[in-house]
């Protein structure tokens, strides 16, 4: 049905349930190979484009960030016709310059889950995809303008440890992801990035800093209700950047992400099971036919 594909698609973090000002708005649910997405899928028109929303911690925040079912989540927006994925988070600093109440639109990713499923592939079919720049630079750049334009102090780029959860982080831990790199901290980036890349949808961050983790000697520990209370300001502030974002993204890509797969099948052809093909038909059809 017409109504129910967008060819942009929001995932809300932790605070961002529903997203305001949609019109016309059509209740999805969707039936994946799998299993069900977070919750029900809501396509309205925002700014006078089609957006599909889910909530990634479904409504009332009933799944923990090693429960989200990302596989099915990526496959559904894909399902409705979705090529660009703007994803809403909630992160902790590790940089005494990105304050709490900031933004940050990451460029990198280090991977510090456990056991959470990363790819669509497996089963007797292997891709391997180029994942040096886990985000689509064009979506960044378009991004990072509209999040500027809210007045927010918001930074172009940031390194982004994604750690298993759901415990905070130790006081050692904090510094050794110091050490690394990182700039900021969460717990849903991957696998979600790495499943976009695969079903060959763009995929952008705007991270809402709301706490500086427990490496700063001055802070007492994280705690829910210091999260709670920095979330419900950075979603009204997150709100706004998608309202200015939707209307500037252009009708066409220009960037990788729409040919990812292209080369990263290695699979020999003859070797793929008519399964795996009917499985990953929605996925990557083009390259099995």
């Amino acid at each position: 049905m017409a109504e129910s594909r967008a060819r942009i698609g929001v995932i809300g973090g932790s605070g961002l349930y529903q997203m305001e000002g949609l019109a016309d708005v059509h209740e999805v649910r969707v039936d994946t190979p799998y299993g069900p997405p977070s919750d029900a899928i809501v396509v309205g028109t925002l700014e006078g484009e089609r957006v599909a929303f889910l909530p990634r911690h479904g409504r009332g925040h009933r799944l923990m960030p090693g429960e989200v079912p990302s596989r099915a989540n990526i496959y559904a927006l894909k399902s409705l016709g979705v090529e660009r994925i703007i994803s809403v988070s909630a992160v902790g600093s590790l940089r005494e310059e990105f304050r709490p109440l900031d933004l940050v639109v990451p460029d990198q990713l280090i991977d510090r889950t456990r056991g959470r499923a990363s790819t669509f592939f497996g089963d007797g079919i292997v891709a391997h995809i180029s994942f040096g720049d886990p985000f689509c630079p064009e979506l960044r750049t378009l991004l990072h303008k509209a999040a500027s334009q809210t007045g927010a102090k918001v930074h172009p780029s940031g390194a982004c440890i994604v750690m298993e959860g759901p415990a905070f982080s130790t006081r050692a831990e904090s510094r050794m992801y110091q050490s690394w790199g990182a700039d900021i901290i969460g717990m849903t980036a991957l696998p979600e990035a790495k499943l976009a890349r695969e079903a060959e949808i763009c995929y952008a961050t705007l991270a809402c800093v709301t706490d500086y983790d427990c490496w700063r000697q001055s802070e007492a520990p994280v705690d829910v209700a210091m999260i709670v209370e920095n979330l419900r300001r950075n979603v009204a502030t997150a709100q706004d950047a998608l309202r200015r974002l939707v209307p500037a993204i252009p009708a066409h890509r220009k960037c990788p992400c729409a040919t990812a797969l292209a080369g990263a099948i290695i699979t020999a052809p003859d070797r793929i099971s008519q399964a795996a093909r009917e499985r990953l038909s929605l996925i990557a059809g083009k390259y099995l036919y």
